[in-house]
């Protein structure tokens, strides 16, 4: 059992501390394929959604934990919709971080996953998604919400043991994609719900609020993360 033990976690961490070789470009273009069959189309999106809201209050509630706030619970609805609660003053720039990380963090979550599979880290890639989602796992308030964690991270999990070289590969880049992709799609919903006078208490108009910037700004700045975060990941991906 020693020994065993002894010779897995080296193994280990060779896998995690070195490079994998990335997939062919077909199917780098499949999965970019795959990604916007399901980021395009509204009823696949419905669905697929969940994972961004993930994305999306995993953001708040990191960016709470790092700037001093104390995240008490975060919960995911079936609408798509989610919460995330911390404690600490309600004003100054730990606030204003924490609420600009929701929108921005599926693009930046997908931008950092492409530069991981530029240099060839494909295993540390899927172990870190599945840490995050693990850590996101303790402080989900509510049961839907944590079946949506505990399977997604059941996929990651699955794929990092069971899964061969390839399709780790190609599902580690389906994913990235589809973060890059589905990045960009939540901030013209946002648009388009407040130009109809919905969402009047979005994180653009919270931040809006906190700075006395317009929400129409905060709202550009969201735009400009996604779609540079695109650009730029997309480049990196297709090793342009």
């Amino acid at each position: 059992m020693d020994s065993n033990t002894t010779t897995a976690l080296p193994d280990l961490w060779g896998r995690l501390s070195g490079t994998q070789p990335g997939p062919d470009l077909w199917v780098v273009l499949a999965t970019l394929a795959a990604a916007l069959a399901v980021v395009a189309p509204h009823p696949v999106w419905r669905v697929a959604r969940n994972a961004i809201t993930i994305a999306h209050e995993g953001g708040h509630g990191l960016i709470a934990l790092v700037t001093g706030r104390k995240l008490t619970g975060i919960r995911l609805h079936s609408d798509t919709s989610g919460l995330t609660v911390s404690r600490g003053k309600p004003y100054g720039l730990g606030m204003i971080l924490t609420a600009a990380a929701g929108y921005t963090a599926p693009s930046l979550l997908g931008l950092g996953g492409a530069a991981l599979l530029a240099a060839g880290r494909i295993t540390l890639l899927l172990w870190v998604a599945t840490a995050l989602l693990l850590a996101m796992l303790v402080m989900i308030r509510n049961a839907y919400g944590a079946l949506t964690v505990v399977l997604t991270g059941g996929a990651f999990l699955l794929v990092s043991w069971l899964a061969g070289p390839q399709t780790q590969a190609a599902f580690a880049y389906a994913v990235v994609w589809f973060l890059l992709l589905g990045g960009v799609r939540p901030p013209f919903e946002l648009q388009a719900k407040r130009r109809r006078g919905g969402a009047g208490d979005s994180d653009a108009d919270q931040l809006s609020r906190l700075t006395r910037v317009p929400a129409g700004l905060w709202l550009f700045l969201f735009h400009a993360v996604s779609l540079c975060s695109l650009i730029g990941g997309g480049q990196w991906l297709l090793r342009l």
